[in-house]
């Protein structure tokens, strides 16, 4: 079990530049959520109080998962992670039947309402909804976490933590209690003398953040009907293909399934604008990219920057997987994630002055964000009950209408569409092409049929 903190460790667990960056972004219309929806074969357990049981026991791995964010008085420094005191899994994990008819289409509807929702502040950021009702007896758990808590490695750590055989270190202490003033000031002091030590690291790091970005390579996003400021509503559809006629296929032209993901949903958002008329010779896609590639349960936060890419619509799908992959090989070079050393003092700055709203929705620097997550190689179960499928979700943000998240799980690759309906009521038709884009550059002997792609739409409560 868990000990109480120890004198010597350190008291302020303060948030990073990058959390203050997810913080910033938050809107009313595009919460800071990111989502995971596990889907089991059978009932988790006998009855809700179970469920949290089980849930309680395996994320006490987990710290960040009992810490509420807690702002600091004036002079006193960043915010500051401490143990809530009213710390309570009930308040966490709660249960929803899926309305009827329990599908898949029932599901994603329930979810687009749970991750649209923003977070208590007064309470650790996340929830789990279990969704019982589903067709063939199945449940669902919707998790949904605040991206200031966690970027996506630190979701699959946290998935890890949850997996039945998993080995998850236990933490060796409780989360510290809300420091006092005077040890506030005196950290927040501390924390400022030694930015002055490091300035020739932080340079360092400005200049790898300039390379990831890499000015005058990337041109401003063209305008399209599809970048436009988003409201509340919220669409999902899902995608399968096989994971290995991707991966075989992106190797055969000299890329990878990343290459290939972010190909083929340039290539489904291009030919959305042609039917609407929207005449684009290319593309930018923004990628976020960790500066890990892996962490742990009790090592959450964010350290992620983004990689944008200018990609060409002209050409077939293979192609413009070709250009993509040298584009990707050529930019590598760059440190992954060191962008953010030069977004986050940005955001901050535009967060200060109120403008945060305003320059998300008028941005011009990306037309869509694609996330990509190798989530794990073979089957998994929570439980002792087997994790049939996992849809990861993100939210569409400022004038970005369209996003795309894609997760690897035991040999599938499955990407959602996220898209506001006001802006793209026709997402059945971009998921569609997008399944014909990853098709159109697998290898042929191991592609699977077309899989269904079903899609929901609901308004934010």
């Amino acid at each position: 079990m868990p000990t109480p903190t120890s004198p010597s460790e350190p008291r302020v667990d303060r948030v990073s530049g990058t959390d203050l960056m997810q913080l910033a972004a938050d809107r009313p219309t595009a919460p800071g959520n990111m989502g995971a929806v596990l889907v089991f074969s059978t009932a988790l357990a006998v009855s809700l109080p179970a469920v949290r049981d089980l849930l309680d026991r395996r994320l006490r791995a987990v710290p960040r998962f009992r810490q509420r964010l807690v702002r600091t008085p004036p002079g006193c420094g960043r915010p500051v992670w401490v143990a809530d005191p009213h710390y309570d899994i009930a308040r966490h994990v709660t249960a929803l039947p899926c309305p009827p008819p329990g599908d898949e289409r029932a599901l994603l509807d329930v979810t687009t309402r749970l991750t649209s929702r923003r977070l208590r502040r007064d309470r650790p950021l996340w929830t789990i909804t279990y969704v019982t009702g589903l067709t063939h007896g199945r449940t669902a758990l919707v998790a949904v976490v605040h991206h200031v808590l966690s970027d996506g490695i630190g979701g699959l750590a946290v998935l890890a933590a949850l997996v039945d055989g998993a080995h998850v270190p236990r933490p060796t202490s409780e989360p510290a209690p809300m420091p006092s003033l005077r040890e506030l000031f005196a950290d927040a002091t501390s924390s400022r003398l030694r930015v002055l030590t490091m300035l020739p690291e932080r340079v360092r790091r400005l200049r790898a953040g300039l390379a990831e970005l890499a000015p005058g390579t990337v041109e401003h996003a063209p305008r399209t009907s599809l970048n436009r400021p988003t409201g509340r509503r919220r669409r999902l559809a899902v995608v399968r293909v096989d994971l290995t006629a991707v991966h075989d296929g992106a190797r055969s032209h000299g890329g990878t399934v990343n290459d290939a993901i972010v190909t083929a949903a340039a290539g489904a958002l291009h030919a959305t604008c042609a039917r609407r008329g929207d005449d684009v010779e290319s593309l930018v896609v923004s990628m976020p990219v960790s500066a890990r590639r892996e962490t742990s349960a009790s090592r959450l936060g964010n350290e992620v920057g983004t990689r944008p890419l200018s990609l060409t619509t002209a050409g077939g799908p293979v192609e413009r997987l070709e250009a993509t992959a040298r584009l990707t090989r050529a930019r590598k070079a760059a440190p992954a994630g060191a962008s953010v050393a030069l977004l986050a003092p940005v955001f901050r700055f535009v967060a200060v002055l109120g403008l945060v709203g305003w320059c998300v929705s008028h941005q011009r620097l990306v037309n869509t964000i694609v996330t990509d997550l190798c989530g794990p190689a073979t089957r998994i179960a929570l439980g002792g009950v087997p994790v049939e499928g996992i849809l990861p979700v993100t939210q569409t943000m400022g004038n970005v209408a369209v996003a795309f998240a894609a997760l690897s799980y035991a040999g599938e690759l499955v990407v959602t569409v996220t898209a506001d309906p006001t802006h793209c009521p026709e997402v059945d038709d971009l998921a569609a092409e997008l399944r014909h884009q990853l098709q159109a550059v697998a290898a042929p002997s191991t592609v699977r049929p077309p899989q269904l792609v079903v899609s929901s739409d609901s308004s934010r409560s």
